[in-house]
């Protein structure tokens, strides 16, 4: 049975044991890296950790997967949209690299956006990443991904709860 705090989701979260992960990797209240207004999401590429600004001197850490090497991402964007258990459309470079892709993965448990997806813009325009659940949990602490920011399905869950349409992502 699935935890109540999920009970209404439209597919299972599965519950990620986090006893597996490094602890710098778990979600946790710490110090906010300097510099960064309250609401601003801090993607630290290298250290493969997300922070999202609270503003009072701390912000809540959550472990993520970044880009493969050739694939990562570096830059300032909005989240100009976000999607409750998102359908994904692979990009054409995706289905030239991956042999039978299809054009379009239904929502679900195992779609690779997960349950929620926060979509980054830059001036107006889809940047085609995103910061996004995962069905591999594994693949956190890694580069494991196209390009896009990874988290635990329950992170990307309180992530997605926190963080409004406009807030500004730093992808360093």
């Amino acid at each position: 049975m699935p935890p109540r705090a999920y009970a209404q989701e439209a597919y299972p979260v599965r519950i990620v044991d986090r006893s597996k992960f490094a602890p710098r990797l778990r979600p946790a209240t710490v110090a906010a890296p300097p510099g960064y207004a309250a609401g601003t999401i801090v993607v630290v590429t290298q250290q493969k950790l997300l922070y999202l600004i609270r503003g009072n001197g701390t912000a809540d850490r959550y472990g993520i997967a970044v880009g493969t090497s050739g694939y990562s991402w570096k830059g300032e964007a909005i989240v100009g949209r976000k999607a409750v258990w998102p359908a994904w459309y692979p990009t054409d470079d995706m289905k030239r690299n991956v042999e039978g892709l299809p054009s379009r993965i239904a929502p679900g448990v195992d779609n690779p956006l997960g349950a929620r997806a926060l979509y980054l813009f830059q001036h107006g325009r889809d940047t085609l990443y995103r910061i996004h659940g995962t069905s591999e949990p594994w693949t956190i602490g890694t580069e494991a991904s196209s390009g896009c920011i990874r988290m635990v399905n329950e992170d990307i869950i309180d992530l997605f709860d926190k963080a409004p349409t406009g807030a500004t992502v730093v992808v360093i």
